[in-house]
């Protein structure tokens, strides 16, 4: 199995987690995450877990 390929397929698991953990959260900024999440998939992602839970 191609390394690059395990990389992305993780990365987009990854995302999707966030997505829906976010759809699902309480957080008052809910709409701003998910835009962040679909415009910067990798970065939004990493920002939303590291600063959007605690806030929410």
């Amino acid at each position: 199995m191609n390394l690059n390929y395990l990389i992305a397929v993780l990365c987009f698991i990854f995302w999707i987690v966030a997505l829906v953990d976010c759809i699902k959260s309480s957080n008052p900024n809910k709409v701003l995450w998910i835009i962040v999440i679909l415009l910067l998939p990798f970065l939004g992602t990493l920002l939303y877990f590291i600063f959007g839970k605690t806030s929410g």
